[in-house]
């Protein structure tokens, strides 16, 4: 059996909280790093090793990633609590609030039923070095993709064929203004970014990068697109926690409860730090970086673990 010692679970921790907001994906990085390295460590962090407790320490670390963008966006999460309260009290759907709230309901709902009908069989079947390699590869494919289409549709756009910029009340709040727009998203086109979540279920296809491609194909600016990609990660990164992190408190994994404590803290701190980064990467840049680093490190991963 496997063990995680305090080195690996705060190294993972680290790799955990950055990438899994950086539209590169957390868990193909998670499966790759340890292939690439090898020794001991590919040994202690191989999730299909019988008896492993790395899944469930990865799901934990999952976990404190989601507490730093809960953290981050809680001015966010507290109107759509109260726009969830409202809506419930008046039976409506009508204010900012009630349809940000319901807008990221309806947007999660896919993503969700599909999570409990796939995730295992998936892990199972591809969560192995190589078709990782090869699924990063792919990400970085979706990425460009995505930034190509949008590049191609701007002169539509502004010929009216497509969502023009919109404009903001005067002096209202960044963060108000940005929620604002995306409440403009009809519930079905909220619905298809948030389906794009699926694809995360193959190791190597990143969660926030596919939702963030789907946001800008649907006319969403990158900086709004990446705010509505970590507002619908967060409650399903919640929910598989809530589904995946009891098998921590199992007796045989009572030896790696310390590590992954020191790793979800470490998780917690580089999520914080990455998610305040990408807010106002986004403003102004693109996703194509990301895109030609995940297919050259895909390519590249792929071609040497097969050799």
């Amino acid at each position: 059996m496997s063990t995680l010692t305090y080195p690996e679970a705060i190294g993972v921790g680290l790799l955990q909280g950055v990438t899994e907001l950086f539209p590169v994906s957390s868990l193909g990085h998670s499966i790759l790093l340890p292939a690439l390295i090898g020794g001991k460590i590919q040994h202690d962090l191989d999730m299909t090793a019988e008896g492993s407790s790395y899944l469930a320490a990865l799901v934990a670390l999952h976990l404190a990633t989601a507490l730093a963008l809960v953290v981050y966006f809680r001015k966010d999460w507290v109107r759509v609590a109260e726009g969830l309260v409202s809506s419930i009290r008046h039976r409506r759907v009508e204010t900012r609030n009630e349809r940000l709230t319901w807008l990221l309901i309806l947007s999660t709902i896919p993503v969700g039923v599909a999570g409990l009908v796939l995730e295992k069989a998936l892990r199972n079947a591809l969560g192995k070095p190589v078709p990782a390699a090869v699924f990063l590869a792919l990400n970085g494919l979706v990425l460009l993709g995505a930034e190509r289409l949008k590049r191609g549709g701007s002169g539509r756009r502004r010929a009216g064929h497509g969502h023009a910029a919109p404009v903001d009340e005067p002096g209202l709040d960044p963060a108000i203004a940005s929620d604002q727009r995306l409440t403009r998203l009809s519930f079905v086109q909220g619905a298809w970014i948030g389906a794009a979540q699926i694809l995360a279920l193959f190791p190597g296809i990143s969660r926030s990068g596919v939702t963030m491609s789907a946001g800008i194909l649907r006319g969403l600016h990158h900086e709004d697109a990446a705010r509505f990609s970590f507002l619908l990660a967060t409650p399903v990164i919640l929910a598989a926690s809530a589904l995946k992190v009891p098998e921590l408190f199992k007796p045989e994994n009572s030896a790696v409860l310390g590590p992954v404590a020191a790793g979800s803290v470490a998780a917690f701190a580089a999520g914080y730090v990455s998610v305040r980064f990408l807010t106002k990467y986004f403003e102004t840049r693109s996703l194509t970086p990301f895109a030609v680093y995940c297919f050259l490190a895909g390519v590249g991963s792929a071609v040497y673990l097969s050799v």
